[in-house]
């Protein structure tokens, strides 16, 4: 068995109660200068925990995020307000693209690097700003990664900065504040979390560590994103679904993603589609493709689907694929990438982008050539 780091938050909190745990935390803590991002949506929510913090001359500052996935022009545009404020301490609450984004202006306000040094895996130096994060999706699992992603606007390519130094200090996960979700963000986000785990447990650099993890999340968000879908208010189920993202998120760090996210980033970058949609719309697809890889793999991790075993391994692998294509369709995400604006002659320039994503593409299963990634957008159109 070869040896795997995972890195997590010095302190994780998570369940119904996690954010009045933050405010306990923090109103005793010696932060002073505390710099917010986070979405508009949430502003008249958490405005009053923001004038609560704001007291025993400690000083609150809340921005409101821009729209969209994180880029370089979100990324420069917030580091200059952070730098202005210079905080002791900087909280992302939101979605993955607001913790994202908290997470990398932390490291990068004081560091005398540049955004281009960084780029990849362990090439930032140091962090000297504390870093906490608040999730309110149940889907990137970035409160608990060391990765944050950004679009070159530029080159439309979603680039990776991947350190231990963007591990949050700590993380406090509340399911109660992703009660009030859009029906479609629920969706993708969930099968979002639902992707790591898949792409984590049959990648080529697996590890039993991380397939606990793994295999739980799969379990866990199957079993109950139809029903936070059903009831956005059941608490039970939408705190399920949370777990399981955080056990993707714990994936990410030690063995990350692969086809499927290589793939969905040309389609975030060209045709700005949402993240979570652009993995639910491939993740049938590339697990198909992957099958012939691991059949045992793939079996197994039908029945953590749920899926009942089938007269061989292929045959159970094959019914978790099925299954994977009934859960996105149940959860109302499209699945035409015509419907996205894609066309046919899209699709080598497409093919051509995802091929360069070669960090998470190394890690697939089964090798994946030019015409292949043609071929699987093709069926989707």
């Amino acid at each position: 068995m070869n040896s795997i780091t995972l890195y997590q938050p010095k302190k994780l909190v998570f369940g119904a109660g996690a954010l009045q745990n933050f405010i306990e935390d923090l109103k005793s803590s010696s932060y002073r200068r505390v710099w917010v991002l986070s979405v508009s949506a949430l502003q008249e929510k958490l405005q009053p925990v923001i004038n609560d913090l704001g007291s025993n001359d400690r000083t609150v500052a809340y921005e409101v995020y821009k729209s969209g996935e994180p880029n370089t022009e979100h990324y420069n545009f917030y580091l200059e307000k952070v730098r202005e404020f210079n905080p002791d301490l900087i909280v992302g609450i939101g979605g993955g693209s607001v913790l994202d984004l908290a997470k990398i202006l932390a490291a990068m306000k004081s560091n005398t690097q540049t955004l281009e040094e960084v780029i990849g895996r362990d090439l930032l130096t140091e962090r000297n700003t504390a870093l906490i994060c608040l999730p309110t999706t149940s889907g990137t699992g970035s409160e608990v990664s060391p990765n944050s992603i950004l679009l070159d606007e530029t080159t439309l390519e979603k680039k990776g900065i991947i350190s231990p130094f963007l591990m949050p200090d700590a993380s406090y996960i509340d399911p109660v504040l992703t009660l009030g979700l859009p029906r479609k963000i629920t969706a993708e986000t969930s099968i979002d979390a639902l992707s790591h785990c898949m792409e984590a447990f049959t990648n080529k650099h697996s590890h039993p560590m991380i397939d606990s993890f793994a295999l739980k999340g799969i379990e866990l968000i199957s079993k109950n994103v139809l029903k936070t879908l059903e009831d956005p208010s059941d608490i039970e189920a939408r705190s399920a679904v949370a777990l399981g993202s955080m056990y993707g998120g714990m994936c990410l760090g030690p063995v990350n993603t692969a086809a499927v996210h290589a793939l969905s980033y040309p389609l975030g970058g060209k045709f700005h589609v949402p993240h979570g949609l652009a993995n639910a719309i491939l993740l049938p697809e590339v697990l198909s493709f992957n099958i012939s890889s691991d059949i045992p793999k793939h079996a197994q991790m039908a029945l953590a689907l749920g899926v009942k075993a089938g007269s061989s391994d292929f045959e159970t692998a094959r019914k978790g694929v099925e299954k994977v294509k009934e859960l996105v369709k149940s959860c109302g995400v499209m699945q035409s990438l015509q419907d996205l604006g894609v066309k046919v002659e899209d699709i080598d320039m497409l093919a051509t982008l995802g091929m360069k994503v070669k960090r998470l593409l190394d890690n697939n299963p089964r090798e994946m050539t030019h015409s292949d990634a043609e071929e699987i957008y093709k069926r989707l159109l």
